[in-house]
């Protein structure tokens, strides 16, 4: 499944428009501590997540992660988004929680 119809089937907001939209979700993985993320994340993989710093798009691309899930509602700043158009990153926010982000994902056969 491409990330563009994980946004749209479940309707999530949409940060940020580049060609990350046409990447394979291959996976997905819940996970705040980014040392965690880092040694255990899979490329391919959609990442939920509430952390919401640059740190988290350096993260994402090490690991090669397909777009980054931010619950809750998490605020993502203009540098975030700047940064992960840069790297052809999607970022998507979503007021649900990672445990219903993660259900959809699941249900979408991710």
């Amino acid at each position: 499944m491409k990330v563009k119809d994980l946004v749209e089937i479940n309707n999530w907001k949409l940060l940020n428009e580049n060609e990350g939209l046409n990447r394979d979700v291959k996976g997905a993985f819940v996970g705040d501590l980014l040392s965690f993320v880092m040694g255990n994340g899979e490329p391919g993989n959609a990442w939920i997540t509430i952390q919401a710093h640059l740190n988290v798009i350096a993260v994402a691309m090490l690991r090669e992660f397909s777009c980054i899930i931010f619950v809750d509602g998490a605020n993502v700043t203009e540098e975030m988004i700047d940064r992960a158009n840069e790297e052809n990153l999607i970022l998507i926010q979503s007021d649900s929680s990672a445990y219903e982000c993660a259900i959809k994902l699941y249900n979408a056969n991710v």
